[in-house]
């Protein structure tokens, strides 16, 4: 079946089924929402606990990226994200998603080339462009003489 792009693009574009963009915007922002809802209870219950503002911020950053990998690892993060959309990409909870994924995925090719390898695939990048930045700006603050 020979087609041309203009007719195969009009083939697709009639079959494809439109997107509910409300309701996917709705969810993303209910789920990340309540993530970040969630983070904010975490932080008060810490601080309530007798923890510095300083320190529950950073038990709450070990506690979702912690529930994160837990569920990915349980399935049932895919799942949230499945409905939830781009609500489950807050930040902490998004990247520890990203690096179990694929730990997860490559298990069966042993400790280091699979699981270790694939870790670094999504944290490499990550962390060579936030070090980067971050002597980027430093550099832009010391010429400004803001540092």
């Amino acid at each position: 079946m020979d087609m041309t792009n203009q007719e195969y693009n009009k083939y697709v574009s009639d079959r494809a089924k439109p997107s509910p963009l409300w309701k996917d915007l709705l969810w993303a922002f209910c789920v990340g929402g309540a993530i970040c809802a969630g983070g904010q209870g975490l932080t008060a219950l810490y601080q309530s606990w007798g923890a510095s503002r300083d320190d529950a911020g950073t038990w709450t950053s070990i506690t979702l990226i912690f529930l994160a990998s837990l569920l990915t690892g349980l399935g049932v993060f895919d799942n949230i994200a499945k409905h939830a959309g781009a609500g489950t990409l807050v930040p902490i909870t998004g990247f520890s998603n990203a690096m179990v994924s694929p730990a997860l995925e490559f298990k069966s090719e042993g400790l280091v080339t699979g699981t270790g390898a694939k870790l670094f695939t999504v944290a490499g990048p990550v962390l060579a462009y936030g070090i980067s930045a971050g002597v980027v700006y430093g550099i832009i603050l010391y010429v400004l003489g803001l540092y």
